[in-house]
């Protein structure tokens, strides 16, 4: 999981880093427009002329969504028990959605906590951590 409590711990993004994380970013939470609600297919095209509040309290009903900020008109996704982010496949840790993936996934680690570092976490291998 990522820690955001301690963000010194973060390494530099690189390319290519992210074929050997256990989705550590998949953990944290993720704040969302109704866009971005609209291309995951959780909300209708039609919903874009009603109020957000409406929106807000029908996902959070469906649990879809754990937090709107009405200030920023920004949803935050629910998450698994576990803290894992909905669309995140348990066994492979990959996105399940990634074509449809928010635009805070898109842009991460540019955007974020800490921009262009990451809570990379290695995979197990063989029970030892990959270098």
């Amino acid at each position: 999981m990522a820690d955001l409590e301690r963000l010194s711990t973060w390494i530099k993004y690189r390319s290519g880093l992210c074929k050997d994380c256990t989705a550590a970013c998949c953990s944290m939470p993720v704040e969302v427009r109704l866009t971005d609600l609209i291309r995951l297919g959780l909300a209708d095209e039609f919903e874009r002329g009603e109020p957000l509040k409406q929106v807000a309290k029908r996902l959070e009903k469906q649990r879809v969504i754990e937090h709107f900020n009405f200030k920023s008109g920004r949803f935050t996704l629910a998450r698994k028990t576990n803290g894992d982010c909905l669309f995140l496949d348990q066994d492979t840790r990959l996105c399940t959605v990634y074509d449809k993936r928010p635009d805070t996934c898109r842009n991460h680690p540019t955007i974020g906590p800490r921009p262009g570092f990451c809570a990379y976490t290695p995979q197990m291998r063989q029970g030892r951590r990959s270098s």
